[in-house]
C-alpha cells in the first residue's frame, strides 16, 4: 500500500530546514514605531491557549468542555557617507539585482507588458514589497498572519563556498559559524522565544532569526518591546562581524568536529555524485565543508578578509515574513542597515595580498557565468546542458568551452579580447595544489554523437547498488501563462511517471528497491537537474537499470495515457486548490522558503488564491498533445542515446555506488559494463502502457446500507482514566470531541482550520514488538506484516494497483509502522471532493478525501488480501535495513549500546536476517490481524472539515464494523498488560571498531529514566518520588504534582535543559564536538525507557567529549543545579513548540492518540487542556527531584565509543574520488 506521492511532484515544494533554538537576554529597543497587532482572520479569533483554570489560576480536574530602485510607494531614502572618503570596494561590480522579477524595475516592465505579449504575464502577489535602499541592500518583506503576532527574518548573503578562492576553502562556512555565532546582538534575543540558525551552501550564506512581534519581557516602560528591531540588530551584527579570535577558535573546533559527524557513508556517496555532475564548473572542487589543512590554521585577518571582501550592502537580500505592518518594517529596514557601505568594508580588508585574486574572480563573475547573465542568488558557473533542438545555452554566445577526455580545457576568445573568461580559470578546469587525486574515468560515446559521463564509486561500507543518471537543463523562469503551462505539462508527466514506477514497476518484485525520475529548479547549482535515482540488490543491478531506463523511454516515446492525464491534472488543480484555501494560514516559514526559492529561480511570485486561478485556467486548455511534448523533453536524454529517437544535445551524466566485489562477483560493475547496460537499456523495445479502471469509490452506496442494517451502529460516551469525566455520545466538545463506537472503537476528532482543506487520520492498535512476545507469535511477525500491509493493498475484488490508484486520485498517504508498542497507520488526505474530473462548470465532483480514507481504514480491517509478494519486498526491506545497520557507525554503535542496556531483548534491537526469513505470511497475516480488533483500536482524527459530517461518516463506514471482527486472531487467555523494560545492571564501557577507509568516531552515555508519563521500570512514577523527596511541599504544590501530566511536563523541560548545557559545555566551553544530543525513548505504555546522549567527535577526542557529557549530566544533579533563568528559557522553548505544533492535524491526531486507552493511564484530556498551565507552574525543585528518578549515578551510566579502523592492506581504487570532506546532499546545505 505505498500510497507516498512526490510531494515535490504533485505539490508546491515548501521546504523548511530545521532550526536551531537558541535563547537570549532581550534589549530594550529605542525604536518608537510599533508593529500591528494581529487581525484575527474573517472575523474569527483563535484562541492561544487550551489550558483550564479555575479563579485562582490552579488545575481543574473537571470537564474540559465548557540597487537603484525602491518599493513601489516608498519615499527614496537617503545615503549615509561616512567623512572619510574611501577607495571602491575591490571586489564590488556592477551585476544584475538579487530580487529579480521583484526588482522595481523590472517587476513595473512585467506589468507593463500585459497588454503588449502574446502570452500574458503572471500575476504579482499584490501583499508583497521589495525595494533596494541607496546603498545596494536589497530587501522583501511579505505580510503574512501564521502564526499571528510572529515574524521570520533571513539575510542572504550571496557568496557561498563557490566564491572561495583556492587557499579559503571552507572559510565561507566557517565566517558563518563567527559571524552569528559571535554576535552579542543575537544573544540578546535569549529567552524572548525566537529561534536563531544559519547555514552555508555553494552560492549562499543564509542568517535567520524567528521571533515574536514583541517580547514578552518588559521594558522599562512597564511594556513589552517589539523584536523585529532587536532582530535586525542582530543580522546586521552579522554585516558587521568582529572576528574576535576567541570565538574563531571555537568555530573552528566546531567545524572540524562537524566534519567528522557529516562524514557518513551516505554524505560521501553525494559528494561523488555532485563532483561528478558538475565536473566542468567550480562546484567540483569548491564544497562548503572546505579543506581541514586550511581550516587548521586561518587566523583573524583570513576570516576578516573574506567577510569583507562579500558581506557588502549590494550582495545580500533581507527577507521578511509575518505579522508586521509594511511601513514599520521598511522604515526599521532602512533603520538597521541603511548605514552600511560597500567602500566601508573594502576598507577593513586584511589581507591586502588576497585584493587582487579577490578583483579577477569578480571580474570574471560578472564576465561569463550563469550568476551575471541569470541569477545573482546561483553560484558563478557554466553547464554543460543536455537540451533538445532549440533550447539555447545562456553563456553560448560569449565563451565556448570544449573538453577533452582529460579535462584540458580550450578556451576560444570572444571578440573582447579583454575578456576575463578567456585569462581567467573561473570553472578551475586546471590542476591545483589542493585537488584530490581523481582519475576520472572517460566519456563514452554510447552512439555517434551520444555521449555520456561515466563514475563508478565502490566502498566496503556500501550495503545497495545505487544508479544515477542526470541531465542538466537551463531554469526557465516562469513569468507568464505560456511558461506556467509548461511547468504544469512537467509536473503531470513526472507524477504520471513516478505512480508507474511505484505501483506498476513493483508489480513483477523488480529489481530495485527505490527509484525516482524528477526535474527540479536548483538555485544553489544554477541550472534544473533531470535525475533518475534507483537502489537495487547488488546481484541484480543490470536488471534494475534496464527496467527503470525502459519506463523513462517509456513515457518519452508514447507519452502518458489520457487516464493519466486527467488523474494528475484534476490533482494538481486540488493541490492548488488547498493551497489558497489555505490562504495567510500557510506559516511564514512555508511562506518563506517559497519566496526564497521563487525569487532565486527568477519565477514570478503569486499568491496561493492568484496560483489557483492560474492553475485552473492553465489545466482547462491544457491538451494531451502537449504534456506528451513535455514528456518528450523530460525524457530526451534517454531517449537521445538511441539512434533514431528524439535527441538532444549535451552530455549525460551516470554514477554508479556499489560495494566492493571480485571480478567475478555477479554483483560486480564496472565504466564499461555500466555504459554496455545503459546502452542495451536503449535499445529495448517498449509498448504504451494501458489505463487502468480505477474504482471511483471502495464501498459502493448498496454495500454500505446492508452494513448499517448487519451491524447497526450507534455512539456511547467517551471514557478516561486520568479523572476527566465520561463525555456524552451526544454532543460536541471542545476542543475534541471524545467517543465510542458500539463496537468498541475509540474514536477522537478535533476540528483545525490551520491547515485548510487538508486532514489527518491517525489509527493505533496497541501491541507492537511487545505483543509478538506476550502473545506468543514468532519474533519479526508483527513488525514484517506491517511492511507487508503497506507494501501490499488489494481489497477484496479489487487489485492493488486499483487501490493505490484510488489513494493517488483522491490525494490520500498512508504509512503502516510497527514500533515496540503499537502498531500505527498514518494517513493524510484532503477534506474537500477529489478525484474530480472537468475544470469549472463541467466539473464532476467526486467524494471527499475524508469519505475515502475511510473506505481504506474499513477495507483493511474487514477485506484485506495478503499477497505473498508484499511479504517478500517486506522481508527484503528489513534485511537490507539490518545489514545496512552492520556498516553505519553510528548504527552498529547505537545497537550495541541498546543490546547492553536492554540485556539483549529483542523487543529493542534490530529484526536480522534469520529471523526475517523466518516469519511466513502465514505468521504476519495472524500476529497483524490480531491486533486489529475493534475493541482495541482507538481512530483520531484532525483536519478541516465539519465534525458533525465526518462523525457520521465514521459512524456508517466504522460503526458497521462488526465487533467480533478479526476474532479467529484473537489469542485466548493471554495476558494484555504491557511489560516493563528489562532492569538495567550495573552500568559499563563498551568500545566498538568498524572498518571504514576514514577517521570517525561516536560516543554514548545511556542510562535509566522513566517512561513519556514519569512511570519508572520498578512500577512507581516521578509524581510519587518527587512527593516523597519533598517533605515540606506546600499543598498547592501537592496539588500540582499530582497532575497525570505532571512527569511528563518534568521530562519535556529536563530534556531541554539537558540538551542546552550539553551545547554549552561540550562544544562552545571545552570545544570537543560540533553539537551533542540528549534524547529520551518516550515509550507511552511499557514502564521505564532509558535516555541516551550522542556526541560525535574525532577520535582523538572522542573518549574527552565522552567525559564532557558525563560532566554535564553530573553537574546538573550537583554542582550546577538547574537555574530558574535555566528553567524560564526552557518552558518558552517548550511552549513556543507546542503552540505552533497545534497548527497542524498529525499533531493533533498524535495527541488525541492514547487519551481513551487504559494502557495510557495518565493521558487523557487533561495532557491537553492544561498543558500550558502544568508548564508554567513547574520549579526547578521539581526538576531537580525528578533528576534524581534518572540513573545518572557514575555507577549506573552504560558508555560506549565507536571508532573506525582503516581495513588491513587498504588500497584506494583509482576510479575513487576518495575525497572525504567534499561536500554535502543534494537540496541541502550545512547547518551551522
Amino acid at each position: 500500500m505505498k500510497f507516498q506521492v512526490a510531494a515535490g511532484i504533485l505539490a508546491t515544494a515548501l521546504f523548511v530546514g530545521d532550526v536551531n533554538a537558541f535563547s537570549f537576554v532581550p534589549q530594550r529597543s529605542s525604536i518608537a514605531v510599533t508593529p500591528s497587532k494581529s487581525i484575527s482572520n474573517n472575523g474569527r479569533t483563535r484562541s492561544s491557549s487550551l489550558v483550564m483554570k479555575d479563579d485562582n489560576s490552579k488545575f481543574s480536574f473537571a470537564n474540559l468542555f465548557s540597487g537603484e530602485g525602491a518599493a513601489s510607494g516608498a519615499t527614496p531614502t537617503r545615503v549615509r557617507r561616512s567623512s572619510a572618503t574611501l577607495e571602491p570596494h575591490p571586489s564590488q561590480r556592477d551585476h544584475i539585482n538579487p530580487l529579480n522579477a521583484l526588482y522595481p524595475p523590472n517587476k513595473q516592465a512585467i506589468e507593463e507588458s500585459a497588454g503588449k505579449s502574446t502570452t500574458p504575464p503572471l500575476p504579482f502577489h499584490p501583499a508583497v514589497q521589495s525595494g533596494v535602499l541607496s546603498n545596494g541592500f536589497s530587501y522583501v518583506f511579505l505580510p503574512n498572519r501564521s502564526p499571528p503576532n510572529r515574524f521570520e527574518a533571513h539575510l542572504q548573503v550571496f557568496s557561498g563556498s563557490s566564491d572561495e578562492l583556492e587557499p579559503q576553502q571552507g572559510i565561507a562556512h566557517l565566517t558563518e559559524h563567527v559571524a552569528y555565532m559571535g554576535s552579542r546582538k543575537r544573544e540578546r534575543l535569549f529567552g524572548t522565544g525566537s529561534q536563531t540558525n544559519a547555514y552555508t551552501d555553494f552560492h549562499h550564506t543564509v542568517f535567520y532569526a524567528a521571533c515574536p512581534t514583541y517580547s514578552p519581557n518588559t521594558g522599562s516602560f512597564g511594556s513589552p518591546q517589539p523584536m523585529l528591531p532587536m532582530a535586525l540588530d542582530a543580522l546586521c551584527d552579522v554585516m558587521e562581524a568582529r572576528c574576535d579570535p576567541s570565538r574563531i577558535e571555537k568555530e573552528r573546533q566546531a567545524v572540524l568536529s562537524e566534519m567528522t559527524m557529516v562524514n557518513t557513508i551516505e554524505y560521501r556517496v553525494e559528494c561523488q555524485i555532485l563532483s561528478t555532475l558538475h565536473r566542468e564548473n567550480r562546484l567540483a572542487k569548491r564544497f562548503p565543508i572546505g579543506k581541514e589543512s586550511l581550516i587548521q590554521k586561518w587566523d583573524r585577518d583570513d576570516v576578516k578578509t573574506w567577510h569583507r571582501t562579500h558581506y557588502r550592502p549590494d550582495n545580500v537580500l533581507l527577507y521578511i515574513v509575518g505579522d508586521l505592518d509594511p511601513q514599520y518594517v521598511q522604515q526599521t529596514i532602512e533603520d538597521k542597515f541603511g548605514h552600511l557601505t560597500a567602500e566601508k568594508q573594502g576598507s577593513e580588508i586584511a589581507l591586502p595580498e588576497l585584493k587582487g585574486d579577490a578583483s579577477d574572480l569578480a571580474d570574471a563573475v560578472v564576465g561569463n557565468t550563469l550568476k551575471q547573465r541569470q541569477s545573482w542568488h546561483y553560484p558563478p558557473v557554466r553547464h554543460d546542458f543536455c537540451v533538445v533542438e532549440g533550447v539555447k545555452d545562456l553563456l553560448d554566445d560569449e565563451t565556448k568551452l570544449v573538453e577533452t577526455g582529460d579535462l584540458e580545457v580550450v578556451e576560444k576568445e570572444s571578440e573582447d579580447e579583454s575578456s576575463i573568461g578567456s585569462i581567467y580559470d573561473i570553472h578551475l578546469q586546471k590542476p591545483y595544489s589542493l585537488d584530490d587525486k581523481v582519475k576520472f574515468l572517460k566519456e563514452a560515446e554510447l552512439s555517434p554523437g551520444k555521449v555520456i559521463r561515466p563514475h563508478i564509486f565502490k566502498h566496503e561500507l556500501l550495503q545497495n547498488f545505487s544508479f544515477h543518471l542526470f541531465a542538466k537543463r537551463p531554469v526557465e523562469p516562469i513569468k507568464d501563462m505560456e511558461s506556467f503551462r509548461r511547468s504544469l505539462a512537467r509536473r503531470v508527466c513526472l507524477a504520471a511517471l513516478q505512480i508507474r514506477l511505484n505501483v506498476g514497476g513493483r508489480s513483477d518484485d523488480p529489481a530495485f528497491t527505490f527509484v525516482e525520475f524528477n526535474q527540479l529548479d536548483s538555485a544553489r547549482e544554477g541550472c534544473a537537474v533531470c535525475s533518475l535515482d534507483m537502489t537495487a540488490d547488488p546481484p541484480r543491478w543490470r536488471e534494475a537499470v534496464l527496467k527503470s531506463i525502459s519506463e523513462i523511454r517509456k513515457l518519452g516515446i508514447h507519452g502518458v495515457t489520457p487516464g493519466e492525464m486527467e488523474r494528475y491534472a484534476s490533482a494538481l488543480l486540488t493541490d492548488a486548490e488547498q493551497l489558497a484555501a489555505q490562504g495567510d494560514m500557510i506559516s511564514h516559514g512555508d511562506q518563506l522558503a517559497y519566496l526564497m526559492e521563487t525569487v532565486a529561480n527568477g519565477h514570478t511570485f503569486m499568491s496561493p488564491e492568484q496560483s489557483y486561478a492560474v492553475t485552473e485556467q492553465a489545466l482547462s486548455t491544457l491538451t494531451l498533445e502537449e504534456v506528451n511534448r513535455a514528456a518528450a523533453e523530460l525524457c530526451s536524454h534517454i531517449t537521445g542515446l538511441n539512434d533514431g529517437e528524439l535527441t538532444s544535445t549535451g552530455k549525460v551524466v551516470a554514477v554508479a555506488c556499489a560495494p566492493k566485489s571480485s571480478d567475478n562477483d555477479a554483483a560486480f560493475v564496472d565504466d564499461d559494463m555500466l555504459c554496455q547496460a545503459i546502452r542495451e537499456a536503449c535499445t529495448i523495445e517498449v509498448e504504451p502502457v494501458e489505463d487502468v479502471v480505477v474504482p471511483h469509490t471502495l464501498v459502493t452506496p448498496a454495500e454500505l446500507e446492508e452494513a448499517m442494517k448487519a451491524n447497526p451502529p450507534s455512539w456511547e460516551s467517551g471514557q478516561f482514566s486520568d479523572g476527566t469525566p465520561n463525555t456524552p455520545a451526544d454532543r460536541i466538545t471542545r476542543p475534541f470531541t471524545l467517543r465510542r463506537l458500539s463496537n468498541g472503537i475509540r474514536v477522537g476528532i478535533n476540528q483545525n482550520p490551520a491547515e485548510s482543506q487538508r486532514g489527518h487520520l491517525r489509527l493505533v492498535a496497541p501491541g507492537g514488538r511487545d505483543a509478538e512476545r506476550r502473545l506468543g507469535f514468532k519474533s519479526g511477525s508483527l513488525a514484517v506484516g506491517a511492511r507487508a500491509m503497506q507494501e501490499g493493498g488489494s481489497f477484496g475484488s479489487f487489485s492493488r494497483e486499483q487501490v493505490e490508484l484510488f489513494a493517488v486520485d483522491h490525494l490520500i498517504m498512508v504509512e503502516i509502522n510497527c514500533n515496540e508498542e503499537s502498531l500505527v497507520m498514518d494517513f493524510v488526505f484532503p477534506t474537500t471532493n477529489v478525484g474530480n474530473s472537468g475544470y469549472g462548470e463541467n466539473m464532476k465532483l467526486g467524494i471527499t478525501g475524508t469519505e475515502s480514507v475511510l473506505q481504506i481504514v474499513r477495507e483493511i480491517l474487514v477485506d484485506f488480501n495478503w499477497e505473498e509478494d508484499a511479504l517478500g519486498r517486506s522481508k527484503s526491506s528489513y534485511r537490507t535495513a539490518h545489514e545496512s545497520l552492520g556498516k553505519s557507525l553510528e548504527g552498529k554503535s547505537t545497537e550495541m549500546i541498546m543490546d547492553a542496556v536492554t540485556s539483549g531483548d529483542d523487543r529493542f534491537l534490530s529484526i536480522d536476517v534469520d529471523t526475517v526469513n523466518a516469519v511466513t505470511l502465514e505468521d504476519a497475516k495472524n500476529a497483524v490481524m490480531s491486533q486489529l480488533r475493534p475493541k482495541d483500536l482507538e481512530i483520531s482524527v484532525s483536519g478541516d472539515f465539519v465534525v458533525n459530517e465526518v462523525l457520521e461518516q465514521i459512524l456508517q463506514y466504522l460503526g458497521t464494523v462488526p465487533a467480533d471482527a478479526n476474532a479467529e486472531f484473537e489469542v485466548k487467555d493471554a495476558t494484555m498488560e504491557f511489560d516493563s523494560v528489562p532492569k538495567l545492571a550495573p552500568g559499563k564501557h563498551l568500545d566498538l571498531e568498524l572498518e571504514d577507509s576514514d577517521p570517525r568516531a561516536v560516543a554514548y552515555v545511556a542510562g535509566a529514566a522513566p517512561n513519556q508519563w514519569g512511570f519508572l521500570a520498578d512500577g512507581t512514577s516521578v509524581a510519587q518520588r518527587v512527593s516523597e523527596a519533598d517533605k515540606r511541599a506546600s499543598d498547592y504544590d501537592k496539588q500540582r504534582r499530582a497532575h497525570p501530566l505532571f512527569g511528563n511536563a518534568a521530562l519535556s523541560l529536563i530534556s531541554e535543559i539537558a540538551n542546552r548545557r550539553l551545547f554549552s559545555t561540550v562544544r562552545e566551553r571545552k570545544q570537543l564536538t560540533y553539537d551533542a544530543n540528549f534524547s529520551l525513548t518516550g515509550f507511552e505504555r511499557m514502564k521505564g525507557g532509558w535516555f541516551l546522549v550522542t556526541v560525535t567527535a574525532s577520535k582523538e577526542k572522542a573518549q574527552k567529549a565522552l567525559d564532557a557529557c558525563k560532566e554535564t549530566l553530573e553537574a546538573l544533579r550537583k554542582s550546577n543545579p538547574i537555574s530558574v533563568d535555566n528553567l524560564e528559557s526552557a518552558k518558552r522553548v517548550v511552549l513556543n513548540r507546542h503552540e505552533g505544533e497545534l497548527r497542524t492535524s498529525q499533531y493533533w491526531a498524535t495527541i488525541m492518540s492514547g487519551i481513551q486507552e487504559e494502557s495510557i493511564p495518565l493521558k487523557g484530556p487533561l495532557s491537553v487542556t492544561d498543558f500550558h498551565a502544568v508548564i508554567e507552574a513547574m520549579t526547578t525543585t521539581d526538576l531537580q527531584l525528578a533528576l534524581d528518578c534518572m540513573g545518572l549515578e557514575e555507577s549506573q551510566l552504560y558508555t560506549a565509543i565507536g571508532k573506525t579502523v582503516q581495513p588491513e592492506g587498504l588500497v584506494v581504487d583509482e576510479i575513487v574520488k576518495a575525497s572525504p570532506m567534499a561536500g554535502m546532499g543534494r537540496g541541502g546545505a550545512l547547518m551551522g
